[in-house]
């Protein structure tokens, strides 16, 4: 199965300590929901395969890191390699939506030039006692970021599938506008396709010459 896919994108997980990084995307990748889980230690590693449209398959690669302060220095490691970053935060934790800006900040810093296309994801949305973010207060934030807002919940699988779909879409739409684009240097974005022919530039001069030779 590997070997079939059209392009490749890497994708990084973002956001504190017990937000539900993990899972989500045991969730998306493997179907199944925990209540406990372990931490994060370091950076794990998940695949999916999706057929973005009809024909056109796309392997996506997870970085989920770890959210602790003491693993900072290993999670920037894995920037500049990535074309997507899933920037989350728990519903119903106020203090983890507030990180998210410096997530965002800390992540843009490091890639310079270079761009990442961000989501923003308010997880947890099944606890509605405990909310803590309004909706309206996380669209506003993401629309400040440039990013795309949606609500998840793993635990009951609300939205699971459509936020990692809406990434996708916006990575492709980088990569087909030229904002994202493959590089032997760079392993954020992949690609299997044969390079697009360029347009042919007809020698006007031989032309001209062919047609004075004829009369």
């Amino acid at each position: 199965m590997d070997s079939l896919w059209h392009y490749q994108f890497r994708i990084i997980m973002l956001g504190d300590s017990t937000v539900g990084k993990s899972s989500l995307l045991k969730r998306y990748t493997e179907g199944a929901f925990l209540d406990s889980i372990n931490q994060t230690v370091g950076v794990d590693f998940y695949v999916q395969f999706v057929e973005l449209e009809p024909g056109l398959r796309i392997k996506l690669q997870f970085w989920d890191t770890a959210g602790q302060e003491r693993f900072r220095s290993v999670t920037r490691s894995y920037y500049r390699n990535s074309a997507g970053a899933v920037l989350m935060f728990d519903l119903t934790n106020q203090a983890s939506f507030e990180s998210i800006k410096e997530w965002h900040r800390e992540v843009t810093d490091t890639v310079k030039p270079f761009h990442v296309v961000f989501v923003l994801v308010g997880h947890k949305s099944d606890l509605v006692p405990q909310r803590q973010v309004e909706r309206k207060e996380a669209e506003k934030l993401a629309s400040s970021l440039g990013a795309k807002y949606i609500e998840t919940s793993a635990k009951s699988n609300s939205n699971v599938d459509d936020a990692f779909q809406l990434l996708t879409l916006e990575i492709y739409e980088a990569v087909k506008s030229g904002m994202l684009s493959p590089n032997k240097d760079w392993d954020g974005v992949k690609s299997r396709l044969p390079p697009p022919e360029e347009p042919k530039v007809q020698n006007l001069g031989k032309q001209e010459k062919q047609k004075k030779c004829s009369c």
